[in-house]
C-alpha cells in the first residue's frame, strides 16, 4: 500500500468525484488531506478529503506542500502524467 503524501495520486473512493484521480497537496492532520485534480485536469476541485475516501496510487509527483494548482499542473505535464490523470476509474463499493 502506498504511503499517504503530499505529491501522492490517488483515486477518491467516495462521493461526487469517486472514480476521478487527485493529488495530495497538504496533510491537515491523521483522518484528512488537502487534495486538487486539479479541476482543469480530472475535474476535481482544491479541497478536504477523508483519507478513508481516498485510493493511494503507485504514481507520485514532486511537489512542495500547498503547492498551487498551477505548479500542480506543470509537475503532471513534466512527468507526463496529464492524460493518466484524466482517466476515470470504475470503482467498486464495497456492500456493508
Amino acid at each position: 500500500m502506498s504511503a499517504i503524501e503530499v505529491g501522492r495520486i490517488c483515486v477518491k473512493t467516495r462521493g461526487k468525484d469517486a472514480g476521478k484521480k487527485c493529488i495530495i497537496v497538504d496533510i491537515i492532520d491523521s483522518n484528512f488531506v488537502l487534495v486538487t485534480g486539479p479541476k482543469k485536469i480530472s475535474g476535481v476541485k482544491r479541497k478536504r478529503s477523508n483519507i478513508l475516501h481516498l485510493e493511494p496510487t503507485d504514481k507520485k509527483i514532486d511537489i512542495q506542500k500547498g503547492a498551487s494548482d498551477e505548479e500542480v499542473e506543470k509537475k503532471l505535464q513534466e512527468a507526463g502524467l496529464t492524460d493518466f490523470m484524466k482517466e476515470k476509474v470504475k470503482i467498486k463499493i464495497p456492500v456493508v
